[in-house]
């Protein structure tokens, strides 16, 4: 992303002073009452006005205030988080970054915001426990295997790796897998992404409003949006439950809410919000490596750094803003789970949550100016934690320069009007 680079020279007198926390302030930390412990950023009162506001608290938002201070120079800036931060979705994904697209906008896109997350380490000078872990998907029917042959194929035009597997080579990486007996949906192979990676999706959050914080921003928390205030056709703040804020430009990332906070400024967007739940196992060894998905059922499957397994499917098939999922998806996952995996039969099941899925009607994320001048959106459909620094990236770039960068245009608003969708056939069976 050379094109995006030359950025102006910002003060990075706050920014260098977390980097500069040693070893000896960690060990005086340790040992000391909690209540000497640093905060990890401020919590200040909102001011009457700023240069922009950002709604939305969690990866997205935290990530697009600190590209706009760090690539933009833009430090003015407040992000409004109606609950605490990064307690939306951010906190109720399963991690999984990939780059198994269709279509050739998609893939650069997921490529690009791999590359950042493999820096954001080093860059946030906070471990997000990114790990590289890669994916393995069961191919169950003819028409999978045509979707993942246009993807492989599509992939490789921009340099990313996928390579197709017999069952020797699944059972190679995915070493408790038994060809299970009577299978409602029979494997015929699979396909592999190796540079498929993890990443702890709260430090995500928490690095990057550490980092925006030491630029300047303001982040507010307990702070909901109520209503997005207009002048005619231009946006100049927003009414929260701490008052008045005003700001000639407006930036939304709320994952699960967007087309709620959208009608607030008289925008609709084709979205339709629906519950995705997900689930996990009692802590168990080491005993599976990549993420595995399950094309014919939907289902997908994974380990944890902490033993547990992380299991989840299809989307609970009606719109709603409820964070809660209903047991018979549960109970038809777990099925699937256990068919291909007879190992797993006795293992217990300990927690289970939900959260919100804004999905876009072509199934591609929506990173877009509006007909509001100021009102910019960045929904990332059923992409989100995945896409979290590149969006952020690109929708900063945006709310500073008013205009997309080339990456994102194919991404923006006007596609559903002029018929350019960027359908994304890889979506229905990798979740």
């Amino acid at each position: 992303m050379t094109d995006i680079s030359d950025r102006p020279k910002v003060s990075r007198a706050s920014a260098d002073g977390l980097r500069r926390y040693s070893i000896f302030s960690l060990l005086r930390n340790a040992l000391a009452h909690e209540g000497n412990w640093q905060r990890k950023w401020r919590s200040p009162d909102p001011k009457p006005r700023y240069d922009a506001v950002i709604i939305g608290g969690g990866g997205h938002g935290l990530g697009a205030a600190y590209f706009l201070a760090r690539d933009h120079g833009m430090n003015n800036i407040a992000v409004l988080e109606k609950g605490w931060l990064g307690g939306g979705n951010t906190a109720r994904n399963t991690m999984t970054i990939r780059s198994n697209y269709v279509r050739p906008p998609s893939v650069p896109f997921h490529e690009e915001s791999m590359e950042l997350y493999r820096q954001l380490s080093r860059e946030l000078n906070y471990n997000l426990m990114v790990s590289k872990r890669g994916m393995v998907v069961f191919l169950q029917s003819s028409a999978a295997a045509r979707t993942a042959t246009r993807m492989a194929n599509t992939m490789h035009l921009y340099g990313a790796n996928y390579e197709f597997l017999d069952l020797r080579g699944i059972k190679r990486y995915v070493p408790i897998f038994e060809y299970p007996k009577n299978p409602r949906m029979e494997v015929f192979g699979g396909v592999r992404q190796p540079d498929a990676m993890l990443a702890r999706h709260d430090a995500v959050a928490w690095g990057f409003a550490r980092m925006a914080d030491a630029y300047g921003v303001d982040i507010i928390q307990n702070c909901e949006v109520t209503g997005i205030l207009r002048d005619g056709d231009r946006v100049t703040g927003v009414q929260t439950t701490r008052g008045v804020i005003q700001a000639p430009k407006v930036g939304m990332a709320v994952a699960g809410h967007g087309s709620a906070v959208a009608a607030m400024a008289g925008v609709r967007l084709p979205i339709e919000t629906q519950p995705l739940q997900a689930w996990v196992s009692e802590p168990l060894k080491p005993v599976l490596d990549p993420v595995l998905t399950f094309t014919g059922y939907g289902a997908y499957m994974m380990q944890s750094d902490k033993g547990e397994l992380v299991i989840g499917g299809p989307t609970d098939p009606y719109p709603s803003y409820g964070q809660r999922g209903s047991f018979a998806i549960i109970e038809y996952v777990t099925s699937v789970v256990t068919e291909m995996f007879p190992i797993l039969r006795c293992v217990k099941l300990m927690r289970h949550w939900a959260g919100m899925l804004d999905i876009v009607y072509d199934g591609s994320p929506i990173i877009s100016n509006t007909p509001v001048k100021g009102f910019t959106v960045d929904v990332a459909g059923a992409g989100g934690f995945k896409t979290t620094p590149m969006a952020a990236r690109m929708h900063a770039w945006l709310i500073a320069k008013g205009e997309p960068h080339k990456r994102i245009e194919p991404f923006g608003l006007e596609r559903f009007a002029k018929g350019r969708l960027v359908v994304e056939g890889g979506v229905s069976f990798n979740r």
